[in-house]
């Protein structure tokens, strides 16, 4: 049924193949057209991730400290004296929250020994708010660190993903 180039440049295109070629769009499933727009939305999403996170840190503050002076709304599914955690604005899975610290640390490369404490709590927390979202069958724990980690919000944070089979390797 598929053709080479060559073979479709030495003969017309029919009317036949032209139905064939129309058959075969047409057998292709409604699930399979959703999994191509959803793959090609990833892409197109890891690639501005990309983009954002070659630009290196920015200056000034950050979208995060924005949320946490509330400059920013964001509705905390947890909240207490050392960190929050709220949904994912653009969720790569269909559960996606992240955990932040409300100490500002840039990024994980930054943190020094007396961070101990918080860094454990963050995890402590991630796997709470995991178990409140239904992740009981598992979940994935992401950090980004730097320009080659894709870090594209200089304020420490964890991700949160499941809800689904995941992949591996993740990128």
């Amino acid at each position: 049924m598929f053709r080479t180039l060559s073979s479709l440049a030495k003969s017309p295109i029919t009317a036949a193949s032209r139905t064939a070629s129309r058959s075969s769009l047409d057998s292709l499933s409604k699930r399979s057209c959703q999994q191509f727009f959803v793959s090609c939305h990833q892409q197109i999403r890891k690639m501005s991730e990309e983009v954002k996170a070659q630009a290196g840190r920015p200056e000034g503050p950050t979208i995060f400290s924005k949320i946490l002076d509330g400059s920013i709304p964001a509705t905390f599914i947890h909240e207490d004296d050392m960190c929050v955690a709220f949904m994912d604005v653009s969720p790569q899975a269909p559960v996606h929250f992240l955990v932040i610290p409300r100490k500002p640390i840039a990024m994980l490369e930054e943190v020094e020994d007396s961070d101990s404490a918080l860094l454990g709590h963050m995890m402590i927390v991630a796997n709470k708010v995991a178990m409140k979202q239904g992740l009981a069958k598992g979940y994935r724990v992401v950090v980004n660190n730097g320009v080659e980690g894709c870090q594209s919000v200089y304020h420490l944070h964890i991700h949160v993903l499941g809800g689904r089979q995941l992949n591996w390797p993740p990128g």
